[in-house]
């Protein structure tokens, strides 16, 4: 595999995320990759664009496999149905801390916290909620240094264990990044399935991306997820069916653009 593949940057997160799994189907020869960098730019008023039918197909399979939906799974790293806009983000905080001991007893693999969770504590002496901590330095003065605005989600006093399986947490930091074009938000992961989770993950960072542009009164320009390990953690058999629909749909696509760029010249 060539270095170059295992860097992927598409306008549709739905693409983006078909051209990763492409690197460890059956014709690639592997189920990993390490690492893989997937970067997404295309944002409408800070609403990240999606292929309907891939998103689709996909939820249908990942419950067809008893596994968690894209969105419930974007929502553990940003829980968008709490956040109002329109008001102050201490009503998000607050309403996430009111309902955090019924989200960590749904699932098992809640059961050692939720990545919003940690994004919102252990801060600071005083500010314990890191995401208000960040938000509330690049408010409140001009000049914050960039390398400010990163919250830690790997503790290694709790993290640290020599258990065979611990399955949390896999996202290990998230930083925002303004620029002139408008913010960044990066993550990294140290491991990452890419069926179960890797969708969803995307779609969570940058639904969290959303928000903090939103609070920095800024456009979000761009999301970048570091991994690792990338791993297809279910047989190709399985996912056939999302795989086809979504190399159908990227040709589509892909045939329209050349077919507007040919009207253009």
């Amino acid at each position: 595999m060539k270095s170059s593949e295992r860097y992927i940057e598409d306008d549709n997160l739905s693409f983006a995320w078909i051209r990763a799994m492409r690197l460890v189907t059956v014709n690639r020869g592997g189920s990993e990759v390490a690492p893989l960098i997937v970067s997404v730019t295309g944002f409408d008023d800070g609403v990240v664009r999606e292929n309907g039918a891939i998103r689709k197909v996909l939820d249908e399979t990942l419950l067809a496999l008893g596994k968690q939906q894209c969105s419930t799974v974007a929502g553990t790293i940003f829980p968008k149905s709490l956040w109002n806009p329109r008001q102050p983000r201490a009503q998000l905080f607050q309403r996430y801390e009111a309902i955090l001991p019924k989200l960590r007893a749904g699932w098992r693999k809640n059961t050692r916290g939720l990545y919003f969770e940690r994004l919102t504590r252990g801060g600071p002496k005083g500010a314990e909620n890191q995401l208000q901590f960040v938000l509330s330095q690049a408010t409140s003065r001009r000049g914050v240094r960039r390398s400010a605005l990163q919250l830690a989600v790997f503790d290694p006093a709790r993290d640290h264990s020599p258990s065979a399986q611990l399955g949390f947490p896999c996202l290990q930091h998230v930083t925002f990044a303004p620029t002139k074009r408008g913010l960044t938000v990066n993550a990294f992961y140290a491991t990452q399935y890419l069926v179960e989770r890797a969708y969803g993950n995307y779609l969570g960072i940058c639904h969290l991306g959303q928000f903090a542009a939103h609070e920095l009164g800024v456009p979000l320009a761009r999301m970048t997820c570091f991994t690792g390990i990338a791993i297809r953690d279910v047989s190709i058999k399985h996912v056939k069916r999302v795989l086809d629909v979504g190399e159908s749909e990227l040709r589509s696509a892909e045939y329209k653009n050349n077919a507007a760029i040919g009207e253009e010249e």
